[in-house]
């Protein structure tokens, strides 16, 4: 009898290559990526692209058989006394973004905080905000990816599971970022997996080293991406996994690799994946 090779869909975030979709499918695809995670494109972001460059976006990467995983919103990448109805906003055009491009999964954030005040003055804020965004996530058949940026509330594990159990929607689930863990201290399988794996639903896939926070390609720094492929194997994950390298420079909304980089670290990811006996497609 035949057994079935675990498969996961490779996907990357396109803007770390190049300004230019077609540049950015090229690398993709011959990394063997059918997918693109949308941050921007053409510079600008994606909650902010007009309805004629979205129309266009979505004719490129169909005319280049190129589906879209997820899109990359800026969503609570902001300070936490942004109005509720701005994020709000800024999700419906995600949510627009997101039908056009046929996907449902849409990643956010939990706020930002000013200097000297702590996580837990800002939590009941967060989980007003996180309610909302999620109950209109819910609305429009969309999942919102909740990713463990460094510095907003949901930055350690603990405060991923409060706003998961907190909230409690099947619209918010886990994108899990190993070298965001990393730059907060964090050891993210031994210190997170166990905790968090009921909603992880989505990976992102970048390392970094403990001792000086530098993003390194994947299997390089401390981010237990190893571990954490073979535990996602053997509990039968099949979703995405999402390249988003940052190995030429990171900035307040992202960051870059450019088309050489974005390959070692694909190549490298690539990989763990064999190792595991993971395929891609």
């Amino acid at each position: 009898m035949t057994v079935k090779q675990t498969q996961w869909t490779l996907s990357g975030f396109g803007d770390e290559i190049s300004p230019d979709p077609f540049i950015q499918i090229a690398v993709l695809q011959a990394l063997g990526a059918n997918h693109i995670e949308v941050r921007s494109a053409w510079d600008t972001n994606i909650v902010e692209l007009s309805e004629k460059d979205l129309a266009r976006l979505e004719q490129i990467l169909r005319g280049q058989n190129m589906g879209v995983s997820a899109i990359a919103s800026p969503i609570g990448k902001v300070d936490i006394t942004t109005p509720v109805a701005f994020e709000v906003d800024r999700l419906h055009a995600a949510i627009r973004a997101a039908k056009v491009l046929g996907t449902r999964y849409i990643r956010i954030f939990s706020f930002y905080r000013e200097e000297g005040i702590s996580a837990e003055d800002i939590r009941d804020a967060v989980m007003v905000r996180m309610r909302a965004l999620a109950a209109e996530a819910q609305a429009h058949d969309v999942v919102l990816l909740h990713e463990n940026e460094k510095d907003i509330y949901g930055d350690t594990p603990e405060r991923v599971l409060d706003i998961m159990t907190t909230v409690n929607s099947p619209a918010l689930r886990v994108a899990w970022d190993a070298a965001n863990f990393v730059q907060v201290g964090v050891k993210p399988f031994s210190e997170a997996y166990r905790m968090l794996r009921p909603y992880l639903e989505y990976l992102q896939v970048k390392d970094a080293r403990a001792d000086d926070s530098l993003v390194m390609p994947a299997g390089d720094g401390d981010g237990q991406l190893r571990e954490t492929i073979s535990a996602l194997k053997a509990d039968g994950f099949e979703g995405f996994a999402s390249l988003e390298p940052h190995l030429a420079n990171t900035h307040h909304l992202g960051g870059f690799s450019g088309p050489a980089a974005f390959g070692v670290a694909g190549r490298a990811f690539n990989r763990l994946l064999a190792e595991a006996g993971v395929g891609t497609k």
